[in-house]
């Protein structure tokens, strides 16, 4: 069935694709600035891949040695298969943006249209290529040896190496991508819009062909890398619980093939209720915008439910040990959360609502105001969505426990119940394909608007795509909740996985607060996100340093740029932010990697508390960064519609300034932090047989 949907996904991808390119690109002169844009994203991308190839190969070395060549060989191919969904997603993006802005010229129902469907495109081929990488795997090693438990535990710990090598491309692709368009942006604003007065996307400004690129390398490529390992952790995860768990003895029979399959099953209806979606997309002049794309994301949600309730039904009316049908009650607790996560993130981050109206009001007494405002608004918003994710949890893990009442829970205290906190991610990403469509078709937008900006369209066409754009914030936030809060319930699972790993290898394993090496690792689990996020604003901040200075040289040296009489050197700038991206985005990458290994060789229930205190640290930070500067760009927005003075007041100079110090904190930093916390709980599972060796040699 999954590798059938998959192929369907993909088939629809295609079909996008191919309509999307044959609409109107509009003239040389729109032309020529998508051109730029398309050379200076491809041209980023194939440079960070080849970066990549060889940290890939390198680790894929370490695992053949250490592992096993199935886990370095399914680790190559969870990598590859997501550089790839975000090259496809990427090549339509970049030429979509002037289809959208030539669109808009008639009408903004046009111009979603056409977004929407490059944005879908994008969504597909992530969730499709996940799917058909991940399930050909599971066929391979896992469903084939449903009748020998201990190979197939052994074997499910191979195929946790596709994961990880999604997880780790997505860590790359979201800082690599993050630097380099906040490096872009940000030289681009404190230039262009507070020093020289220019307005934003100013052919004038020598910055604004990267930042254009940078919405592409970072919002759709890296976004595409972050919601791929997501969306592969949220399948995986169950899936390697039902095998542990069956290991220990807690499934048996038809409930056990049943426990390994659903998790494949629920992504599959996913595509296929995300295809059915496109169709509820639709708008007309003067609708609101948000209403159609929500449209198309509940009808999908709605769906999904069905077609997710009707699996369960098929398990509970073949179940020997227990009620599965209480699962399907599990995996509502994540759908739920999400959805009510993406409402409050809309919350804090739309201008239709208080906390971004506060922030706006707060610019007319200054930036210093503007950025303690935001800062409140986003420490504000982490309440809510970790308050949804404690109940998702508790809820799912209630309604794990009552599918299975006469299972032994005991065993290294362990309950099946968290099986159900497991299919709660995966509920909540089963709609990965739609949900990345609504949020990719936000760079879509704002590149169209600087495409109409450059090629001196008029007013009402800036208007209809800066009408998208603005909405196509909202949808990125809230993705990004649905990101990072389903990040955390797969890390959950990986950890009780990893629990129950090194329990079944060794008997007295137990994660207790009285271990000192436990607490231990907690403390410095929960300080490697605020290293990782002071690593990478540091790598935005060096970088748009030099970003600031290349833009005021050109602006002194070469004279008739303001006039129009001179074209700026953007290549010089897109040369800056490449270069800043590739060299600063290393470190933090491979720490990330590095670190769990070593605590882990040293002590593996160290290593338990360490994972705990960073997924802890780690959500909480991600949802304050991503919803701050979320508020603090939807917030410049509003001013620029006309409200405290508009454009060019005191206000819009100093919400430009909130703006810049939130680009880093929600493209860069804070979306980055789920696929950390991902990426440390899958290495850690991943590497766990060599820790086990070497506790047994010790």
């Amino acid at each position: 069935m999954a590798p059938i949907c998959a192929l369907i996904g993909m088939g629809v991808a295609g079909y996008l694709a191919r309509w999307v390119l044959s609409q109107d690109p509009g003239p040389d002169s729109m032309n020529s600035i998508s051109l730029k844009i398309q050379q200076g994203a491809k041209a980023f991308l194939l440079s960070e891949y080849k970066l990549l190839i060889i940290f890939m190969a390198v680790v894929a070395v370490v695992m053949c040695l250490a592992l096993s060549p199935w886990t370095a060989a399914a680790f190559v191919t969870g990598g590859a298969l997501s550089a790839a969904a975000g090259y496809v997603g990427m090549h339509v993006a970049t030429r979509a943006n002037t289809r959208t802005a030539h669109a808009a010229e008639e009408s903004v129902a046009k111009a979603l249209n056409i977004s929407f469907k490059s944005g879908l495109t994008m969504g597909l081929c992530v969730a499709s290529f996940a799917l058909f990488g991940l399930s050909l795997w599971l066929i391979l090693l896992v469903f084939g040896n449903i009748d020998m438990i201990d190979v197939m535990h052994e074997h499910v710990g191979m195929v946790e190496g596709f994961a990880t090598g999604a997880s780790a491309v997505a860590l790359f692709a979201r800082v690599g991508g993050g630097i380099y368009t906040k490096a872009a942006d940000v030289g681009a604003d404190l230039v262009g819009k507070v020093e020289a007065g220019i307005p934003e996307d100013d052919p004038r400004n020598p910055a604004t062909i990267a930042d254009n690129v940078g919405d592409n390398v970072g919002d759709v490529a890296g976004m595409g890398a972050d919601l791929f390992e997501s969306y592969t952790g949220s399948i995986i995860a169950p899936t390697i619980l039902a095998v542990t768990f069956a290991s220990l003895g807690y499934f048996s029979g038809i409930d056990m093939i049943w426990a390994v399959v659903v998790p494949v099953m629920i992504a599959s209806c996913g595509i296929l209720t995300s295809v059915l979606g496109l169709f509820a997309v639709r708008t007309k002049e003067g609708s609101a915008l948000g209403a159609a794309l929500n449209r198309g994301t509940y009808l999908a949600a709605v769906l999904e439910v069905i077609a997710i309730l009707a699996i369960f039904v098929l398990w509970n009316g073949q179940s020997v040990e227990g009620q599965p049908i209480w699962l399907f009650g599990s995996v509502i607790c994540g759908l739920v959360a999400g959805l009510a996560i993406g409402k409050t993130t809309e919350y804090f981050t739309s201008d239709e609502y208080a906390p971004v109206k506060k922030i706006a009001e707060s610019c007319e007494t200054g930036a210093a105001t503007n950025i303690i405002q935001g800062i409140s608004t986003g420490m504000l918003s982490t309440i809510i969505p970790i308050a949804l994710v404690a109940f998702a949890i508790i809820g799912a893990y209630i309604c794990g426990n009552m599918a299975f009442p006469g299972v032994d829970v005991s065993t290294g205290g362990i309950a099946v119940g968290l099986f159900g906190v497991a299919l709660a991610a995966t509920g909540m990403l089963s709609n990965t394909a739609i949900t990345i469509g609504v949020d990719a078709y936000g760079p879509v937008a704002d590149n169209a608007g600087g495409i109409a900006e450059m090629a001196g369209l008029p007013e009402e066409v800036r208007d209809r795509t800066d009408s998208l754009d603005a909405v196509g914030n909202t949808t990125a936030a809230i993705a990004k909740g649905f990101a990072i809060a389903s990040a955390g319930l797969s890390a959950i699972s990986l950890f009780v996985s990893y629990q129950a790993t090194m329990h079944h290898a060794f008997v007295d394993f137990s994660l207790t607060l009285t271990d000192p090496m436990i607490i231990a690792g907690i403390f410095v689990g929960a300080m490697v996100p605020f290293m990782f996020a002071a690593l990478t604003m540091g790598a935005v901040s060096d970088a748009a340093h030099a970003m600031v200075e290349e833009v005021r040289r050109q602006f002194r040296e070469i004279k008739g740029i303001m006039e129009y009489e001179a074209e700026p050197e953007y290549d010089k700038c897109v040369a800056i932010s490449t270069q800043s991206a590739l060299h600063k985005m290393m470190l933090p990458g491979v720490l990330a990697v590095i670190i769990p290994i070593v605590i882990g060789c040293i002590d593996p229930a160290m290593l338990g508390g360490f994972l705990a205190g960073a997924v802890s640290t780690g959500m909480l930070l991600a949802i304050f960064m991503s919803n701050a500067g979320g508020a603090w760009d939807n917030a410049k927005k509003y001013i620029e519609k006309g409200a405290h003075g508009g454009k060019g007041s005191a206000a819009h100079k100093a919400a430009v300034v909130g703006d810049t110090v939130g680009d880093p904190f929600k493209d860069t930093s804070g979306p980055s932090m789920n696929i950390l916390i991902n990426l440390m709980t899958i290495i850690s599972l991943t590497f766990s047989p060599l820790f086990i060796a070497i506790q047994t040699i010790i």
